[in-house]
C-alpha cells in the first residue's frame, strides 16, 4: 500500500458535506464533455444571475482561497495548522493593457509585503504574463526588433520584474517565476538569469520554473547550474512536469518546426527524475520546489533526502501541490514535517475563470487523476461511515 493513502490524514479539514460537494465535482470533471462545454460556457454564463454564487461554492471554494488576500487567510490559517503552508497565487489571466498589467504588479508587491517574517506563506509567485504582452515576450525572445511603443511595454515588464525581486530580496521573501508557452519562454528565462545574478547572491531569493515535458530542460538546468558555479550565485527552480502540452504540439504542426514537447510521458518522467537527481548532487547552490502531483517522484525526493542524511524541513528542498489536489500528499508530507505548501489561488470569480477551466481540464487530461481523487473521496467517506 502506498504511503500517501492515509485519507484520515487527507482530508482532516474537510467536512463531510465538503467531501460529498467535492465527490460530485469530480464526478462531474470526469466526463470530458461536461469539461469542455463549461470551458466554451462560463465565460459568458458566469454573467447570469445564480451563476456566480454556485460557480464560488462550488468549483472556486474547491480550487481557490477566496476572492481577495483577505479571504484567503482563513484557507492558509486552516492549512498551517496541519503544517502545511501557502503560497498566494494572484490568479487573474487575459489581461491586456497596461494598467492591467500594472494592476497585477501591484497585487504581487501586497502579497510580498503579507509573506514577510511569515511562516505560513514561504513564497511569492508571479505569472510573467500579469506583467505583460505574450506577443512582447515572443518579440524579444526571437530577437525582433521593437518598435517605440513596444520598448516601453518592454521596458515596463523588465522594470516590474526587477522591482517585485528588490522587494523579496529585501524583505528576504522567496519569489518564484511561473513558466509560460515554450515560446515566450526565452525571454522570461532570460529575465530571470538577469536577477538571479543580481539578488540571488547570498542565498537563493528569485526562483524559476522547468516543465520537464520540454526535451530541452534538463541540459538548460545542466547549463544554468555551470554559469552559476563559474560566477558565484545561487539558483532555485520549481520542477514541473508541464501544462501546455496540447498547444505546444499543436503550434509546432501548424508553424512548421520541431515540437519542443518530450515524445511519450516516459521521457518526461526520466527527465523530471534526472532533474532532481542532478539538484540534489548540488544542492548547496541549487534550491528545489518539486511542483508535483506524482506520488514516486515525491517519493523519489523523500528517498533522497533521507539517503544524503538531511533534516526533513532542509531549508532549499520544498514540495508542492496546488488546492483542490492530492491533499493526499500534501498532508501527508506535512504530517511527517517535510517542507510542503499549496499554492493558494485566489481573485474574482469572473477573473479566474480561465485557471479553474484550466484545473478541471488538467483533471480530465491527465490519465487517472480525477479517478484518484474520487477514490480517495470515497474512501474517506466509508471509513468515517465505518466509524460512527
Amino acid at each position: 500500500m502506498s504511503i500517501f493513502e492515509n485519507t484520515e490524514v487527507a482530508f482532516k479539514l474537510k467536512s463531510n458535506n465538503e467531501l460529498r460537494k467535492a465527490h460530485a465535482m469530480f464526478v462531474a470533471v470526469d466526463k470530458n464533455w461536461l469539461t469542455d462545454f463549461g470551458a466554451w460556457s462560463l465565460p459568458w454564463a458566469i454573467h447570469i444571475p445564480g451563476v456566480k454564487s454556485l460557480i464560488k461554492n462550488t468549483v472556486f471554494a474547491h480550487f481557490c482561497g477566496g476572492e481577495t488576500r483577505k479571504e484567503s487567510m482563513l484557507t492558509i490559517d486552516k492549512l498551517y495548522s496541519q503544517n502545511v503552508k501557502s503560497i498566494l497565487d494572484y490568479s487573474v489571466e487575459g489581461k491586456e493593457d497596461e494598467a492591467e498589467y500594472e494592476n497585477c504588479f501591484n497585487e504581487i508587491m501586497a502579497v510580498i509585503d503579507d509573506a514577510t517574517g511569515n511562516p505560513k506563506i514561504p513564497f511569492v509567485v508571479f505569472k510573467p504574463t500579469g506583467f505583460g504582452s505574450i506577443k512582447i515576450f515572443t518579440k524579444v525572445g526571437a530577437g525582433e526588433t521593437l518598435n517605440e511603443k513596444e520598448q516601453k511595454q518592454w521596458d515596463n515588464i523588465r522594470r516590474r520584474f526587477d522591482e517585485v525581486c528588490k522587494k523579496s530580496y529585501e524583505n528576504d521573501v522567496t519569489i518564484m517565476i511561473d513558466a509560460e508557452h515554450s515560446w515566450m519562454q526565452d525571454a522570461a528565462d532570460d529575465l530571470a538569469v538577469e536577477l538571479m545574478e543580481k539578488y540571488n547572491k547570498k542565498r537563493c531569493i528569485v526562483v524559476n520554473t522547468l516543465q520537464m515535458y520540454r526535451h530541452d530542460r534538463l541540459a538548460y538546468l545542466k547549463e544554468q547550474y555551470a554559469k552559476a558555479e563559474k560566477e558565484n550565485y545561487f539558483i532555485g527552480y520549481k520542477v514541473v512536469r508541464g501544462a501546455y502540452m496540447e498547444i505546444e504540439r499543436e503550434r509546432a504542426a501548424e508553424n512548421g518546426y520541431e515540437s519542443p514537447i518530450q515524445p511519450d510521458k516516459a521521457s518526461t518522467d526520466r527527465d523530471y527524475n534526472a532533474a532532481i537527481e542532478f539538484i540534489f548532487q548540488h544542492r548547496d547552490r541549487i534550491s528545489l520546489f518539486a511542483g508535483t502531483h506524482n506520488e514516486l517522484s515525491c517519493k523519489l525526493v523523500m528517498d533522497k533526502i533521507e539517503s544524503n542524511n538531511l533534516e526533513k524541513d532542509v531549508h532549499n528542498i520544498w514540495f508542492g501541490q496546488l488546492l483542490g489536489m492530492s491533499d493526499n500528499i500534501s498532508f501527508l508530507l506535512g504530517s511527517k514535517g517535510y517542507n510542503v505548501a499549496k499554492y493558494v489561488p485566489y481573485g474574482p470569480v469572473k477573473d479566474v475563470m480561465p485557471y479553474l477551466i484550466r484545473r478541471a481540464q488538467e483533471n480530465t487530461s491527465v490519465a487517472g487523476q480525477s479517478s484518484r481523487e474520487l477514490g480517495l473521496i470515497q474512501k474517506e467517506l466509508e471509513r468515517r461511515k465505518l466509524e460512527k
